[in-house]
């Protein structure tokens, strides 16, 4: 194989494999090497937040999850399946800036509402660099085709990453949902 031209971790929430795959199959496509994250439960995404189970030289980090009301969507375990101290629930910034170490990191939120500000911010006050994601709820064909363009323009025709951001919200009406937030 020759060098990848990025490295990006694809973080799969509950329900989502379908577009996933779609997401995989194309950044590979395209050239980037994926490494893929299933989450069964919080510890597993708190493992890559924390840069615990995340590839070294990881460029970009896609969390493809269901969200609602500016929190990602988890899977419900039953009580008992819980490790200690294990939070439940879904993710929301209190989370985020409990557990995410995620210096210099791009983070792409790929799920309805997980554009919404205070998210975002928490994952700025967590060292990310930048990110994305739609601040309502668009479509899931909407969501994979603004995914598939952003990472298009930024591995194909090597636009910036604001750039890319710019034309990727510009498909269409329910694109331009999408928000990109950068620490100052």
């Amino acid at each position: 194989m020759s060098k990848p031209e990025m490295n990006v971790a694809l973080v799969i929430g509950p329900d989502t494999d379908l577009d996933s795959q779609a997401i995989r199959n194309t950044l590979e496509y395209f050239g980037a090497r994926v490494f893929t994250y299933w989450i069964g439960r919080p510890s597993d995404l708190i493992d890559v937040l924390n840069g615990n189970d995340l590839y070294p030289n990881t460029d970009m980090i896609v969390l493809n999850f269901h969200g609602d009301e500016g929190s990602l969507i988890m899977p419900e375990l039953g009580e008992e399946v819980y490790e200690e101290g294990e939070p439940k629930g879904d993710f929301g910034p209190d989370e985020v800036r409990r557990f995410a170490k995620l210096d210099g990191k791009i983070v792409l939120g790929n799920g309805c509402s997980l554009g919404d500000p205070e998210l975002a911010k928490a994952f700025l006050d967590s060292g990310c660099h930048t990110y994305i994601g739609p601040d309502d709820y668009p479509d899931g064909s909407s969501a994979l085709m603004f995914t598939l363009r952003f990472f298009y323009e930024v591995i194909q025709n090597k636009k910036s990453v604001e750039e890319a951001f710019r034309i990727a919200k510009a498909t269409d009406e329910e694109t331009k949902m999408y928000q990109c937030y950068v620490k100052e």
